[in-house]
């Protein structure tokens, strides 16, 4: 039996934490139920149907593999689940402080969690893989479907991306760096 980690290193579910996991918690309810619905209404596979003409569309597909279409084989699905554990771990602890400090931190990462685990419970529940659905472009020239989970990721991404470059101009501001812009 293994001693318990000291409580300082886990974080508890407080007054100050609810607001992040039910971020997650909504993100993550969302898309399954989009995808849910996708499965049952946009039945067969790759059939397109148009919401806004050509440029707008509900296409059911599935992703076996990764972002943009990445695939590693019979063993896709396992090894993308795994990093996905893997990756949502890091991105707690490595944004702990970050979230402590800035508002839209605070907003983009619950966003990417909840987006990632959203996408990592289709790879355990759907054999052939991530289901995706919103297809956009113009005749044969069409961005990759995705679905609410990715929109999730990129918009939680761009966020954070966001606050830390604030972070990083605001604390060489505060250092007197040369060029740095004044908060």
């Amino acid at each position: 039996m293994t001693p318990e980690a000291p409580a300082a290193s886990r974080p508890p579910l407080t007054a100050a934490t609810r607001p992040f996991w039910m971020v997650v918690a909504a993100i993550v309810a969302a898309d399954l139920a989009t995808k849910l619905w996708a499965v049952e209404a946009l039945a067969p596979r790759h059939v397109p149907h148009p919401v806004i003409g050509d440029v707008f569309r509900f296409t059911l597909t599935y992703n076996p593999g990764a972002a943009f279409g990445m695939h590693l084989g019979a063993f896709s699905r396992w090894i993308f689940a795994g990093l996905s554990v893997v990756i949502v771990t890091m991105l707690l602890r490595v944004t702990r402080d970050v979230v402590r400090q800035s508002r839209l931190a605070a907003v983009g990462v619950p966003i990417v969690v909840g987006g990632a685990l959203g996408n990592l419970l289709d790879r355990i529940r759907v054999r052939d893989g991530v289901v995706d659905f919103i297809d956009i472009g113009v005749g044969s020239v069409r961005f990759w479907t995705f679905n609410l989970a990715d929109t999730a990721v990129t918009i939680g991404a761009v966020c954070l991306v966001i606050a830390l470059w604030r972070m990083d101009e605001a604390s060489g501001a505060a250092a007197g760096e040369p060029g740095a812009a004044a908060p």
